[in-house]
Parts: structure tokens; sequence; C-alpha cells
């Protein structure tokens, strides 16, 4: 994360100095919001509806807030109900080239790399299997996927809670312990929109709120996250198997071992923090998030580092045993699991859609592990 953006994320938490001066601009921003979905609602922009359901994860904040997680555990929830999802995403970091969508599933996965993809979709795929659009333009994306795969019976949409030109009937808003900040919008404060934002165009229920903290963080009502960390695995035994909980093929870093941590995600401290938690003693290298690799930034040593999953699915292997022979590479998953009253409360709006499938998800029963 660059300074610019650390003393931003700071001055965001309070309504400082900094954040005064730059409150008449949050006001310009405030209205544009409301302008366009004002706009979206009464059709002075078009709003596509596609032929299956379509549930957002997203959120009000900037800066990560737990979506990609959050993500893979609906994925997985709606997997476990029998249901056949689809993905929707922006690929942020994809190639600048890139056609104006781009399909990975099954038939392209070997040619495309995260460079292509974007890091949190590739992720996505290679955790859950789940065929996926890419582009800026969900609606046209979900179109594209649907004539690919006809058998979809959902689309989640990673990162698109702003992209009106998408009806949606289910929203997921993630907050994590920032909560909303100073409560100003962008530039003053860290809100891409007023989190009590008027109803979405198609929307067909209250937004469900999904609290990745410890407690809410927000006056909304919503529920809470467990997040803890998988155990360690190589980066070779993860780029194997990403979703598979198998022993280490070697002996992992113990608590009280100094380790290197890699993190180039919207908040690398907190990577760090959850580390030194475990006992680890960190010496840690903080990137920008989405960071690409195209110079590795640690020097070769005996010694272990540490990377989220997020930057492993950058890290080549075999380039890590030509370039930095003498590191043992680890691979920290993140285990997220929302409380059983989110599932609930997520599968009694699933029954009340018009899924493909005939195969409505039964009530709450408990999420996998």
């Amino acid at each position: 994360m660059s300074r610019l953006a650390e003393h931003l994320n700071r001055a965001w938490l309070h309504r400082g100095l900094l954040a005064c001066a730059l409150w008449p601009a949050s006001l310009l921003m405030s209205a544009l919001v409301r302008l366009r979905r004002f706009g979206f609602r009464r059709g002075w922009w078009p709003s596509v509806r596609l032929p299956v359901p379509v549930l957002v994860v997203g959120n009000r904040i900037v800066g990560g807030a737990g979506k990609t997680p959050t993500t893979l555990a609906i994925l997985q929830h709606l997997q476990a109900r029998d249901l056949r999802p689809g993905v929707l995403t922006r690929g942020y970091k994809a190639s600048p080239d890139a056609p104006a969508h781009r399909l990975l599933d099954a038939s392209t996965e070997a040619s495309l790399s995260a460079t292509e993809t974007g890091d949190e979709p590739l992720l996505i795929w290679r955790r859950t299997r789940v065929p996926m659009a890419i582009g800026r333009d969900r609606a046209q994306g979900g179109l594209a996927l649907l004539a690919a795969h006809p058998e979809l019976d959902i689309l989640v949409c990673d990162d698109g809670l702003q992209h009106l030109k998408l009806q949606r009937d289910i929203e997921v808003i993630v907050f994590d312990e920032r909560g909303q900040g100073n409560g100003w919008l962008l530039p003053a404060g860290p809100l891409r929109e007023p989190i009590d934002s008027p109803d979405t165009p198609g929307l067909q229920a209250p937004p469900l709120v999904l609290y990745n903290a410890a407690h809410a963080s927000t006056p909304l009502p919503g529920f809470l996250a467990e997040r803890r960390m998988a155990s360690l695995r190589s980066l070779a035994q993860w780029w194997q198997s990403p979703d598979a909980d198998s022993s280490p093929a070697a002996r992992p870093p113990q608590a009280g071992d100094t380790v290197l941590a890699l993190a180039g995600i919207a908040q690398p401290q907190r990577f760090f923090h959850a580390l030194q938690e475990l006992g680890y003693i960190v010496q840690g290298i903080a990137l920008a998030d989405h960071a690409d690799f195209t110079q590795l930034p640690w020097m070769d040593a005996a010694v272990d580092l540490i990377v989220t999953e997020k930057d492993a699915i950058k890290l080549d292997p075999t380039r890590l045993q030509r370039e930095r022979p003498l590191t043992r590479v680890w691979v920290a998953g993140l285990d997220f699991h929302p409380e059983q009253a989110f599932w609930a409360q997520l599968d009694a709006v699933l029954n009340r859609l018009p899924l493909h499938s005939t195969r409505a998800c039964p009530p709450a029963a408990p999420s996998p592990d």
C-alpha cells in the first residue's frame, strides 16, 4: 500500500482536518451517487435483467472488506445445495487488452493466467471450479456465460454492488472492522455510497449485511462471520489442489519460528497480525493490493515465507525453484464461516426465486466447512 493510501485510510477513520477539507467534494459525490441511482430507478439508463437470478456480493466502503472470502463461501454453499452457480466479475488488474468479456472454465483454464484474468477470478475458479465471465459489463458477460453454460441456475456477481446496469435479486453487503469509517463519502471518507442507499433496481429482497469482523461495525442489522487461518501448505502442494485439506509435504514453520510474510492485499497488516497471533515472529513485506510479481520482492535465502492465497495464485512454483531455490514458500488459506443465521436467511430468499432447477434449497442446514 502506498504512503498516500495509508494516509487516506487513517484520515477516513476520523473527521479530522484532511477529511473536513475534503468534505465539500464528498457532497458532490453524494449528489452524483443519488442522481445515478434515481436515474436507473426511473429508467433513464438501461438496466438488464438476466434469465436467471443474480446474487451480488459487494461493499459500500473502498478497499478490501472480505468480498472474495464471502463469494467463495456463498459459492460453496450453493453447490452444497445442489445448485449450479456461475460467477460474474470485473477481473480487476486483468490484462488491459483483454476482450470485452472473457470466459474462464474447464476449457480455457490451461490457457489463462492471473495476469490475464486478474488474481481473484483465477483464485475463485481454482477453489470452486465454477464457470465465470470476466469483464467490465457484467450484464453482457452474464449473457455470454449463460449461452456457454445454459445449465447454470444462478449467477453470483463478485464486487458488483455499484454496477447498476445489472439487475439483481439478492445483495450481500460486506463490512469489516472499519465499518463506515467516518461516515463520509469519497474523497472525505471511505464510502462509495451512503450506507442507507435506496433500493437497487430489480432487488427482490432487502440486502443481507455480513460483518467480516468480531462484531457489527455499522448501525445496519446483519450477521457475523468468523475467519481463521487454515493450516499451512507448501506452494507446490497448494497449486496441485488449493481446496483440498491434506497433510503438508514437509514440516511447516511452527509457533516461535521467525518467518517472512508477504501480502499484496488491501490490508496487509491484518494478515501479519493473524500470523503473530499464531505465535510466529513475523517480518512483513507489505505490497500494494493486487501487486504483480514481475520482480520477486525478497532475496533468496534459506527462510520460510508465508503468503496469502491471493498472492499464491501469482507465484509459479517452477519459477520460484529457478529464481528463489532456497526459500520455502507456504500458503496460508483463510477459513471463512458466516454464522448459521446468515445461511438460513439466504436460503429463505433463494426459495422464493425462480431457479432453473426444481430443487429448492432446504431450510438451513450446516454450511460446509
